[in-house]
């Protein structure tokens, strides 16, 4: 049965509307109000794409750090710039600031300094903190003289002895230490200047960790419109109202700040950081599975890389719940997808069974139609063909005509200069000049002056001829090999050589007499050359003969 092209019209309009239909239900569904949450979470996914980017920006800076390391005499100058490095290591790879931190170690006793002894004790204690070294992290603490320390020295004092048992809490998931944390915040607030930003942030993280979120909601939103990305503690502002957020189930505002600090985290390549895997938690809360994998395994590879061991043993604890509700979810994802391409097969099998009737019908037309534009083609290639052989062939007419005009010009020259020569020399016979004769025909002046002419001019009208010679010469050469001419060099004595091999003079005694080379010099730039050659040596002149060929 034969289907018109009216029916198949209907039936191709039809698949499509169906097509049309299952789009638009997609795009309405995605047309509503885009949120604050929405928009930071594309900000978000936007800048773990450029993740790879600030990780080299940081990775550069360190090595800028580590060149003027490697250039500093004194201890002192040392000590500056491993401490710098310290910073730079301590949120990316932990061991390399623990490496850094016992170099200064190092110089600080070789100073014998007893505030910087005290500083890198306070840094490597903090260090061994977060690796979940905690034994070696409190002997260190333990072992600090207290009285020794400066006052900016007591607050890292206090929040090192804080950072620990709040690490240690978390590894050991013990109320107590967390007890202990707070304790040493307190210690901490007391040495703080009451007005700096500092203290308002430990005051309200105690708030926070009190259960007195309204004081420290409060207090956070303030501190984190002070603080502009990309500085390090808006991140660590904004993870705060996150967890104060999800004490208050509001997952729209703790999805907010959570993505605010792993925006700024990622742009200061910071590893150890604790937003990715809460982000895993309220998605995989909110059944969002794929954003709570893809966070997971973020903060997963970054706790890892960064040897951060208190973040690695939480997200171990999570990621296989994760993990199993992902793989699940994909299962669930391919049998509906299967489902759905089935139809779409069956669909596209009505559609396909059409066309081919109509392919059919229209086989002869378009074979006739294709024959007839292969013709075609080809005539029309055969014509741009010859229009071209033609074009080649006025072109070299016209050269020859234009070199034939110089080749007399330049030989009318040499005749007048030849003429004017003669009588001047008949001049000064008759003015019996004898020694100046004598002394202007031993002079190399004149025959120097002419052979830089003819040098030029042949130059000139070779380059005309071939303009790409040049360029086509040093692609035959080794890289590192290729010929470099002066700034006011047309072609050197070695170009000019092969200039003549490509214009048929193979003969290095032909080639000697036309540059007034002696036939060693000839011989030895010909070799030089031919132990520069990209391929074989053997087809290297005839290689130089195919230079500006007509190739069709």
């Amino acid at each position: 049965m034969m289907i018109s092209k009216l029916e198949l019209k209907k039936i191709c309009y039809s698949f499509i509307y169906f097509l049309a239909l299952v789009a638009s239900s997609s795009f309405a569904q995605a047309a509503v109000d885009i949120s604050p949450k929405d928009s930071v979470e594309r900000e978000l996914q936007k800048v773990l794409g450029r993740k790879i980017e600030f990780e080299k920006e940081k990775l550069m800076k360190i090595f800028e750090i580590k060149q003027h390391l490697k250039l500093s005499q004194s201890p002192t100058d040392r000590y500056n710039f491993q401490e710098k490095l310290y910073n730079e290591f301590k949120t990316y790879q932990i061991d390399s600031a623990i490496y850094y931190v016992n170099e200064n170690k190092k110089l600080a006793q070789q100073l014998n300094d007893n505030l910087k002894k005290n500083e890198v004790d306070i840094q490597l204690a903090g260090l061994y903190s977060s690796a979940g070294r905690f034994i070696e992290s409190n002997e260190i603490l333990k072992g600090i003289p207290r009285q020794s320390l400066s006052s900016e020295q007591e607050a890292d004092y206090y929040r090192a002895f804080s950072d620990f048992y709040s690490h240690y809490g978390q590894s050991t998931n013990h109320y107590n230490y967390f007890s202990l944390s707070e304790v040493y915040r307190d210690s901490l607030l007391h040495v703080l200047p009451s007005d700096s930003r500092e203290h308002r942030l430990s005051s309200a993280t105690r708030a926070l960790f009190g259960n007195n979120f309204d004081k420290a909601e409060s207090e956070l939103l303030q501190l984190l419109s002070e603080y502009k990305e990309p500085h390090h503690e808006r991140a660590v502002i904004a993870y705060l109202l996150g967890l104060l957020y999800k004490n208050k189930d509001d997952q729209e505002k703790q999805i907010y700040y959570l993505s605010l600090s792993a925006i700024t985290d990622v742009k200061n390549t910071v590893k150890d950081n604790a937003s990715m895997q809460s982000l895993a938690l309220v998605y995989f809360e909110r059944n969002e599975i794929d954003k709570a994998y893809q966070f997971i395994q973020e903060a997963m590879e970054d706790a890892l890389f960064c040897n951060v061991r208190f973040r690695t043993i939480e997200n171990s604890s999570f990621y296989p719940i994760i993990n199993s509700a992902f793989q699940e979810k994909e299962e669930a994802n391919k049998n509906q997808l299967k489902n759905f391409l089935y139809t779409i097969s069956l669909m596209s099998i009505l559609l396909l069974v059409a066309l081919i009737i109509l392919f059919m019908q229209m086989k002869r037309l378009k074979k006739t139609r294709k024959d007839l534009k292969n013709l075609n083609d080809e005539l029309q290639g055969l014509n741009a063909q010859l229009l071209k052989v033609n074009q080649d062939l006025q072109e070299s007419n016209h050269i020859k005509e234009e070199y034939m005009a110089q080749f007399f010009e330049l030989c009318s020259a040499y005749i007048d200069k030849l003429d004017n020569t003669r009588k001047g020399i008949l001049k000064k016979i008759s003015n019996k000049q004898f020694d100046e004769l004598s002394k202007e025909l031993k002079s190399q002046d004149f025959i120097k002056t002419e052979l830089d002419d003819l040098y030029h001019n042949f130059d000139v009208i070779f380059l005309n001829l071939y303009p790409t010679f040049i360029q086509e010469f040093n692609k035959l050469l080794k890289p590192e090999e290729q010929l470099t001419l002066k700034h006011d060099e047309l072609l050197n004595s070695e170009l000019r050589i092969f200039a003549l091999i490509r214009l048929g003079i193979s003969d290095s005694t032909k080639i000697a007499r036309f540059l007034r080379y002696s036939l060693r010099t000839v011989y030895n730039y010909r070799v030089k050359v031919r132990n520069k050659v990209l391929g074989t040596k053997e087809d290297f002149d005839e290689q130089i003969k195919e230079i500006g060929n007509l190739k069709y």
